[in-house]
């Protein structure tokens, strides 16, 4: 199950290329799958640039993005119990991946763009115990995500 979910999490899902924040334009090896760093800040989107065709803008480190709806930084995906999905339940992450809401719960926040959470809701459920299976392994790190922020800057 471990060696399926790493396949499926590091390159058929390529999860790290948001997930993974970027030193430059290569992926930070000690940050793999931390989410947007707490300590950097968010880009900012000015509705002015989709009248020069710009949907989306990104950070630097690739893992936080300003589009015309608001902020989405990439989640942590770690184990780390305060900061990351340490806390959740294998059951909980295959409620969130199928009903596309934080946490499996359809009352909570929807996952955003650029989540392509429309097609992870189409994965077979063995497919998501095995990237939950592979989840459990990496090494947890504390890092203190920033919510989505709606276009005034206030959390969704």
């Amino acid at each position: 199950m471990v060696s399926r979910g790493a396949y499926l999490v590091e390159t058929v899902g390529a999860c790290g290329q948001c997930h993974t924040p970027r030193v430059g334009s290569e992926p930070d090896p000690d940050r793999h799958l931390a989410g947007h760093p707490a300590n950097m800040p968010s880009p900012q989107y000015d509705n002015s640039l989709l009248q020069r065709g710009i949907f989306m803008v990104t950070g630097p480190s690739m893992t936080a993005y300003a589009l015309p709806f608001g902020t989405v930084h990439a989640s942590n995906l770690t184990p780390d119990e305060e900061t990351g999905i340490g806390t959740w339940s294998e059951a909980i992450f295959i409620k969130t991946m199928q009903t596309g809401h934080h946490l499996g719960e359809t009352n909570n926040r929807q996952i955003l763009p650029p989540m392509p959470i429309r097609y992870y809701q189409e994965i077979a459920e063995t497919d998501l115990k095995a990237i939950w299976a592979y989840l459990k392994t990496i090494k947890p790190i504390k890092n203190e995500v920033p919510p989505p922020l709606n276009p005034r800057g206030r959390p969704y």
